[in-house]
Formats: C-alpha cells, structure tokens, sequence
C-alpha cells in the first residue's frame, strides 16, 4: 500500500529538481485487428485504439491535479507492425497507409506519441518484415506522431546483419525525406539489440506479443532530484554515494507506482511495468551529465565517466527493485545527446567523442541515442556504427540502441534543432574511415557462446 505521505513527501523534488513522471504509455495488442484487407484492417485498428485509449490522457490530467505529479506524456504502444500488416500488405505504400491511420488514432486520442511502427529481425526477415523496413522513411515523413524501430539483434540469435545494412539506407533516406524539418524522421526511429516488450519509452515503444491485450506501464524520470540528493553527499566515499542514490531511486519509483496504480484502476487496464529511467531533457538541472559532474568529473566523457555511469546505473537499479514489484523497460541511466543539456556542453568542450559515448553505452540503459552526425555521411557508416552498438548488446546481454541523425547539409561546428524534449545537438565527427567490405558481406553474425544457456 502507497501512503500519501510518500507522495507528499516528493513535493519538493517535483517543485524545485524537475521530477516527473515522463509518460503514461497504453500498450494495445492489434493482433485481433487482421482484417481481409488493408483498408478493413486499417479500420479495425483505428476502433480498437480510440476505443481502449479515449480516456488515457484525460485519465492522466486528472491523477497530475490529483496528487500534483507532473505527467509529461501520454503515448501509445501497438503490437510490431510488421506482425499486423504481414498477411494483408503486399507493397511499402500499403504500410504507410497503416502508418497514416496509427497517426490519426493517436491524433483522435490526443496523445503525444504512437510507437510500435516496427519489426522483430533479430534473425531473419520476412517478406512483410522487409516492405515495413523500406518503408520507414516515408512512413516517418507523412506522419507526426508515428514512431518506429527495428530489433535487429539478441544475445540468443546474433545479429543480422542483411537488416543492418538495409536499415543504414533507410535512415539516410529517412534524413532527406524530413530534411526540411531538420531530418526530424530520423529523431522518431530506433535500432535495437535485445528489445525490451515493456519499453514505454519512445522512440522504441511496442506492445510485445507476450503482453496481456492492454495494459498501462509508466514511466518515471528524475535525474534533478538524484543530482541535488548526491550534493548533500559531496566529497564523501562511494558506499554513501550509492546508498544516497538507492535510496532516491527507490522514493522516484515509488511516485511511478502510485500513478500506475492509479490509471490502471481508473482505465480498468492491468498494471504492466514502472521503468525507472534517468531520461533527461533540455532544462537546467535536469540532466544525467549534471549527475555526472556531481560525482566528480569535470565533463561527461572525462576519464572515469564510465565507472561513474556503470555505479549510477547500478544503483538506480537497485533502489527501483524494492519499490515495486514490476520493474522492467529499461530502467536506468539514459545519455540522449541533444536532450541533455551538460551532455552538449561537453561535446562542445571535446570532451566527448563517439567512441567515448559507445563505451558508455556498455554500462547504461540503452546506446548510442540522439546523435547528430554530418549529413553526407555514407549508409555503410552507418551501419557499422549500428553494427558496433548491436554486438553490444549481444555480447553483454543487455538492451542497446542507436538513434542517429544524418543532419543533411549540417557538418561539424554546426547544430541542429529539434525543439521540446528533443533539444538541440551538436554535429560530431565520425570515423571516416571506410567499412564498406564488411557490411557488404551480408547474411548473420552467430550468437555468441554464452547464448546457449538454458
């Protein structure tokens, strides 16, 4: 049982460190949604998500006046579409036609985002696997609050790499379709290795196959709050450090599971997961670079950034297991560049590289995440930067991601803009050195041994 004490308890991280809870996120099954046809599946999906989600986000405006807890997003996850448009798409223009309709669903239901524009390739791809790949780009292009992603790869299979490569194409051509809205398509797709169900955070988002048909998962977000607890502990040793950091993480979910309890008995939806993830945006304070500086670095990217990134994550972690009984998603640390103020500052100061930010991403929640590259760089790049992220993954058995952009007609030295939570980000420089030969050779990377387990 939640108390109210707790809740008020967190008055003053929620006023003064930015806590909040990032998003209240409907997962909606559309396996029942097959229809004969494009358009009567199409119309079958559109009944089904305005049906269950009419009430999500005047649901999440009522608990925010109820208890005072910023609800910053209220989204939407589908099952993986390739899965719902397999039998019934025969061409890319036929699953832009489901994206249309997953757009104007979420439009009717008043939500920020949809995501479950996706695919599960982590070792092979289908037909209707590949036409929903291609068609992305214009998917992502024609639609606004559509988002997508592609697992391409898991500790028990390996990766494959045929989608890699395919999916560098598509990202570069995702960039020229949106180039007039600052290559803003690309900011809506992720890759993935080890793709969680349970994710309710975009880009990423799907409804997993293995989930009930609906269910609410939320979530929770404080990098302000864990940055002003470990100023309280300044200069002492570790074992405090980590406690101080347990112990907030552990009062953050708490604030999760009350708002997850809450809609799910005022949906009359069952209570999937609370993922507890420092996932910062642009406002001063609330930033996990901030964090990073506290314990002692001058910039993000300074030598011990990844031993400090790995106890962070370890720690929230930690703290989030005991304050609910349904921790999942991602739950830890995020390091989106252009979403976080202090992560920009020391790209600027050059302190932070690619290469440093895919070292850090062996130690935190996901990858290689709001990047800005330079606009001509090549497909194979790409994908040899995706393939890095994805091995990863798969040899350390943890959920990783890449969501990378293009910035067409940017170089280095210059920025592009997303706006709101998105940001801005700096243009940083890729290794130009070429790996054509080595994502041109196709077929699938093999598991690694230790994926034999069981």
């Amino acid at each position: 049982m939640i108390s109210i004490n707790e809740v008020i308890e967190t008055n003053e991280m929620i006023q003064k460190m930015n806590l909040d809870v990032r998003t209240i996120t409907m997962g909606i099954s559309l396996l029942d949604c097959i229809g004969s046809d494009v358009k009567s599946t199409c119309d079958k999906i559109y009944e089904k998500i305005t049906t269950l989600a009419k009430d999500l986000v005047y649901t999440g405006e009522e608990i925010s006046r109820k208890y005072g807890i910023p609800i910053v997003n209220k989204r939407i996850s589908v099952t993986p579409i390739a899965l719902v448009g397999g039998s019934v798409c025969k061409t890319t223009d036929d699953f832009v036609e489901i994206a249309k309709i997953l757009d104007k669903a979420a439009d009717a239901c008043g939500v920020n985002f949809i995501g479950g524009y996706s695919a599960l390739v982590s070792k092979g791809m289908t037909a209707a696997d590949e036409l929903l790949i291609r068609s992305i780009p214009k998917a992502l292009a024609s639609t606004g609050k559509v988002c997508s992603s592609v697992n391409t790869g898991s500790t028990k299979t390996g990766i494959n790499m045929d989608a890699v490569k395919l999916i560098g194409e598509m990202i570069k051509e995702t960039a020229e379709l949106t180039k007039d809205d600052n290559c803003m398509g690309c900011a809506k797709f992720v890759v993935f290795c080890n793709a969680p169900d349970d994710n309710p955070f975009m880009a990423g988002a799907f409804h997993g196959v293995t989930e009930a048909d609906c269910i609410i998962n939320v979530g929770v977000s404080g990098p302000g709050v864990v940055k002003a607890a470990i100023e309280t502990v300044r200069g002492q040793n570790f074992e405090v450090l980590c406690e101080t950091i347990k112990k907030t993480a552990f009062k953050i979910t708490r604030v999760g599971q009350l708002v997850a309890k809450e809609a799910s008995k005022m949906l009359n939806v069952p209570f999937g997961i609370i993922d507890l993830s420092l996932a910062p945006t642009p406002a001063v304070g609330d930033s996990v670079g901030e964090i990073l500086e506290e314990i002692g670095l001058e910039y993000a990217g300074a030598p011990g950034t990844t031993a400090a990134l790995a106890m962070l994550n370890d720690q929230v972690k930690k703290g989030g297991v005991m304050a609910s009984s349904y921790v999942g998603g991602l739950s830890g640390a995020f390091i989106p560049v252009s979403e976080d103020q202090k992560m920009i500052d020391a790209v600027n100061a050059g302190a932070l590289s690619l290469e440093k930010l895919e070292a850090m991403t062996c130690v935190c929640s996901v990858g290689l995440d709001m990047i800005a590259i330079p606009g001509d760089t090549k497909a194979t790049t790409i994908s040899g930067i995706i393939a890095d992220e994805m091995a990863l993954g798969m040899i350390n058995q943890k959920t990783t991601a890449v969501r990378i952009i293009p910035a067409i007609g940017k170089d280095v030295g210059d920025q592009v803009e997303f706006g709101g939570l998105l940001g801005y980000a700096p243009i940083m420089p890729v290794n130009r050195f070429s790996c054509d030969a080595f994502v041109n050779r196709g077929g699938r990377i093999p598991a690694p041994i230790h994926s034999f387990k069981n």
